[in-house]
């Protein structure tokens, strides 16, 4: 009796690590992973700022970077780019950027810093490129704003929760012994 008890503790155990456990692994910047390799610096700016985005590895002469907070960029033979970021970005805010090459897909995100952050602006050291015209409502487009809020379980709420299941588990088979044994 105490072995198929032991046995149906250990079952469920693996049951829900292997259910939940590639959930909780399976981070957002998994679907990142590209034949080439791109980026966007700084990772977090304030509305109006510039920033570089770079790719290398592409081998067609051009990648296209696209983005619901700034216009489109094409990067030609792997040199690097710059955007400024609308002013009005939402500050707090992740916005994903896209970079498309000859049709392979890789995304990374770009936060809006709080205005009393000191974030780069590109306006200090006389790089921005922002002309002070605004554009117009992009519609259709979202943001995903920061926060388990919009964006479900992030990685680390997965990995607690599955330590939590089988911290419980584990917790389980030791009692469940213990009190098989207190009556053999």
């Amino acid at each position: 009796m105490r072995v198929i008890r032991a046995a149906s503790a250990a079952l469920l155990g693996a049951v829900a690590l292997v259910t939940v456990a590639p959930l909780a692994t399976a981070d957002e910047d998994d679907r990142d992973i590209t034949s080439f390799g791109f980026s966007v610096t700084p990772a977090t700016i304030a509305p109006g700022g510039t920033v570089t985005l770079t790719s290398d590895g592409c081998e067609v002469p051009s990648v296209t970077v696209t983005s619901t907070v700034f216009e489109t960029v094409t990067l030609n033979e792997g040199r690097p780019g710059t955007a400024t970021v609308d002013l009005d970005a939402k500050a707090g805010a992740q916005y994903e950027i896209t970079f498309d090459c000859k049709g392979e897909r890789g995304t990374t995100k770009l936060t809006i810093a709080q205005d009393d952050t000191g974030a780069n602006t590109g306006h200090e050291t006389g790089t921005g490129t922002h002309t002070g015209a605004h554009k117009g409502v992009k519609a259709g487009y979202g943001t995903a704003a920061s926060g388990a809020d919009a964006d479900g379980l992030g990685a680390t709420e997965l990995v607690t929760g599955v330590l939590l299941i089988a911290g419980a588990l584990g917790a389980a088979v030791v009692l469940t012994r213990r009190h098989a044994d207190g009556r053999a």
